[in-house]
């Protein structure tokens, strides 16, 4: 069968997708531009306004959507969220793992407990968000991709954020070794690692609102600014469709051109 050509191999109708982290900043902008591409989207997260929000803006838009509001670091919450999407929509297609903590320190001042947060947050969950989906995805029997949300902190350090940069970095191998695994299943898992964004995760905001840092920010990166949540769709688009069919185990540095300076 011949493969689809332009516009169509980014058309994602008929396709379920989740995004968790998505009641704001950049996953509510991936979630939006999945929704535009055609497909029924899970908005999730943890705070509660933020996601039935973001869900009846979408909805008000047009779009096939779900709000669930849950803990990515409780398990059985979890496996609710893909239960959820699948007795909802009826399957899942696309799962993206977006939520994250950030937070800075010297490294010889690094609490044990603030590293364990940081661990279990950004790269236990997403490992437990992308298994469970991967398993639903196995189950189905035709495919998937899962896209988890790194950042550039993946690729070269920053100056305080050795236990974000750790866990970032993880996520990154994480999505090469079930890339490895599950490619007989059809299933594709990439990696997409944003540079310095408009938006920022809970914690880091406060470290990137001064005026030398936006200074310093715009001179490093080539394209001298940071880029907008929005400019995350064309990437994750991309990815969850079959524009990208032979595409996995891949990072994809959505960055300004920071990590080549």
């Amino acid at each position: 069968m011949d493969s689809p050509r332009g516009p169509a191999l980014f058309d994602l109708s008929g396709k379920t997708a989740i995004v968790t982290g998505s009641g704001r900043g950049l996953g509510k902008a991936m979630a939006r531009g999945l929704a535009e591409a055609g497909a029924a989207v899970t908005v999730c997260g943890r705070s509660v306004d933020a996601v039935v929000e973001a869900a009846a803006e979408l909805r008000a838009e047009g779009h096939s959507i779900l709000d669930i509001v849950f803990e990515a670091t409780d398990r059985a919450q979890c496996q609710q969220l893909i239960d959820s999407t699948v007795a909802n929509f009826g399957r899942l297609d696309l799962m993206v793992v977006n939520h994250g903590v950030g937070g800075a320190a010297p490294a010889e001042d690094i609490d044990p407990d603030e590293w364990a947060r940081m661990i279990d947050v950004n790269l236990t969950s997403a490992f437990t968000c992308a298994q469970l989906a991967g398993r639903q995805m196995i189950a189905q029997g035709d495919g998937g991709s899962i896209v988890l949300i790194s950042s550039s902190g993946s690729l070269v350090t920053f100056e305080g954020l050795t236990s974000y940069d750790t866990s970032k970095a993880g996520v990154d191998h994480l999505a090469r070794g079930l890339a490895s695994e599950w490619g007989v299943h059809g299933i594709r898992v990439n990696t997409i690692a944003p540079g310095y964004m408009s938006s920022h995760m809970k914690g880091s905001a406060d470290r990137y609102s001064s005026p030398k840092i936006l200074a310093e920010i715009r001179e490093r990166t080539p394209l001298g600014r940071k880029g907008a949540p929005e400019e995350l769709v064309g990437p994750v688009v991309f990815l969850a469709s079959d524009a990208s069919s032979f595409v996995t185990g891949q990072v994809l540095s959505v960055d300004g051109g920071w990590c080549i300076r």
